[in-house]
Parts: structure tokens; sequence; C-alpha cells
């Protein structure tokens, strides 16, 4: 069984106006599924990916309103990455992000690639990296957001993990997990250890963790803005089927096979207490909307659809356009 690279990121919003603003308009990104939290229906779930919402494409958010800040530390997914194909997409990015006053870094590299740091309204981590093509598969870009095609977001790179104790998660990613540590290079911390890669699947950005070492921070205390899981992808319901019977076997506390409808899931958190999550590519998010409609009703999965007037009287009114 080999995992075949990130799958999805999901992350907290205070503000789903905002986000959506800030992702479909800013980040040029699409809106390929609003619906809810299947484990707490009253706030939505909103799902930013490329044009079809291929895996691997998709950052997602839970909306709760009443989130606080967040206070940064280990036991944490510290940075998200997107990635673009060159360079020059990130000049581009750079003048739209001081166009758009998007608090953001300057151009720098990291593990013989040139990235760029930024954040959203929340201050959501967020990176863009450069991706030579030759390895996981890009995204297809969505081209009816505004931006040029040729600088288009083509899917998540890599995520960075911000841990106490590197050797427990390094052990889970390639012990357990099948990763392979393929290098490190320079934390931006002076006086911290370097970072450290570990790759999956075809390899590149797209199937990368980045374990950085922070003996030196407290516990995360999570809030708008904040990760709440990272997805690794899954090619086979074969495969998926024999995860859970695996990680209990290896001392994991899993939360079973879990139906999400778009994909199956099994979550568990490894040593430093960082939830991950495994999921399946198939059968995605154009089984019950036209690829043409994605996002624009609310959707959701067969097992909620009798409860749908409650649900919908329990959600507030989104203020979102079409796309």
């Amino acid at each position: 069984m080999k995992l075949e690279g990130i799958h999805h990121v999901s992350a907290i919003t205070a503000n789903a106006d905002k986000n959506h603003d800030f992702f479909t308009r800013i980040l040029g990104m699409r809106l390929v599924k609003k619906s809810v939290n299947q484990d707490s229906t009253s706030s939505y779930h909103l799902f930013y990916a490329d044009a079809v919402g291929t895996p691997g494409t998709d950052m997602t958010y839970f909306d709760i309103p009443m989130a606080g800040r967040t206070y940064p530390g280990v036991s944490s997914i510290s940075k998200t990455a997107f990635r673009v194909r060159n360079e020059e997409a990130l000049e581009y990015w750079l003048k739209r992000f001081k166009e758009f006053e998007v608090p953001h870094g300057e151009i720098q590299d990291r593990f013989n690639r040139k990235t760029l740091d930024f954040q959203d309204f929340e201050g959501s981590r967020l990176m863009l990296t450069v991706d030579d093509g030759t390895g996981i598969e890009f995204g297809i870009p969505w081209t009816k957001s505004g931006i040029p095609e040729e600088y288009a977001i083509l899917g998540l790179g890599n995520v960075q993990l911000t841990v106490r104790k590197r050797d427990r998660t390094a052990a889970v990613l390639t012990e357990i997990m099948g990763f392979e540590l393929i290098g490190s290079y320079p934390s931006d911390t002076a006086g911290m250890e370097e970072i450290f890669v570990y790759s999956t699947g075809k390899g590149g950005p797209a199937g990368e963790v980045h374990v950085e070492e922070r003996p030196d921070l407290p516990p995360e205390r999570p809030g708008r803005g904040s990760v709440h899981h990272v997805a690794f992808r899954v090619k086979t319901y074969e495969e998926y089927s024999k995860w859970n019977n695996y990680l209990r076997e290896n001392g994991f506390m899993t939360s079973g096979e879990v139906d999400r409808y778009y994909f199956k899931a099994i979550y568990f958190r490894e040593p430093n207490g960082i939830l991950f999550e495994l999921s399946t590519d198939e059968p995605g998010f154009a089984t019950d909307e036209p690829l043409e409609s994605l996002g624009e009703t609310l959707a959701l999965p067969p097992f909620l659809e009798p409860k749908r007037d409650a649900i919908e009287a329990s959600l507030r009114p989104l203020n979102i356009n079409k796309q």
C-alpha cells in the first residue's frame, strides 16, 4: 500500500463570505462544493479546488463564526502550499498580493525551489511553491476566475508540520505510511534544526510533508485560520479497505471507515497529536452535481438529504455569488 500524495487540507474560518471571496476572487480557485460539516450540520463546509475538483487540489474550510484567534505552536499543520508552474508565476502573484494588500513575504529558496509565503485575512499560513511538473500531475486551472492560465494555482503542494519531537512523526511517516526521507533545508528560525522533507507517490511538492522540530514552542491553540487536518490520497477502494486494520494492528486508534460520500475516509492522530486522514480519490465532487455547476447550490450527501429542511433552517445565509 502506497499513498499517492496530499488529498486535501481542511482549515477553519470565522467568516465564510470573506473566505469565499479570498479563495475565489483573489486566488482564483473554484468553489467545487458547498456543503455542511457532516459532524455538525449547522455549519458550512466549503471546498476550493481546480476546475474539476481533482483530488490533491482542494483546500477546504469549516465555517465556525465564533472561532477565536489562533495561537501558533507545536502539534500543528503550520503551513499549506499551493503549486504554480514557474518563477514568473510567483512574480505575478507577488504583484497581485501587493495590489490586494494580502500579507506576504518575499520570494525565497526552500529545498531548491522558489517559494512565496502569504496569509489570508484570518492569518491562514499559506505558501506558493514552484513545481517543475516532474512529480504528481497538475490539476486543471480554473479559467473563469480572471487569473491568466499560465499563472494559475495548479493544486496543493506540501504541508509543513510543526512538532516538538520530529523523530516520532518521522517514524509514522516512513515506517507506517510509506514516505521516504529525501532531504532537508534550513529553518526560517535562527538556531533551529533543519526542516526535513518526506515524500510519497510520484513525488514533487504535492507528495511531500515537511517536518519542523520546535521544542521552544507551546502547543498550538487552534482558531480561525488554523488547519484542522491533512488528508492523504488512497488510490483504490481495495487499498482503503486494508488501511484501517493495518493502522490498528500497529497501535493506532482510528475513526474506522467513514463514508463522506464524495470520498471515503479514515482518521487517526500521529504521536505529536496532528490529525491525519486517508481519503479515496473516488467518487469525487461531480457525483451529485453537473460539472458545470459545481458549488452553486447546497449539496448534501444522501444520508443527510432527508434532513435538508432542518439543515437549511439552521444555516445562516451566505452572501456569495455564482462563479
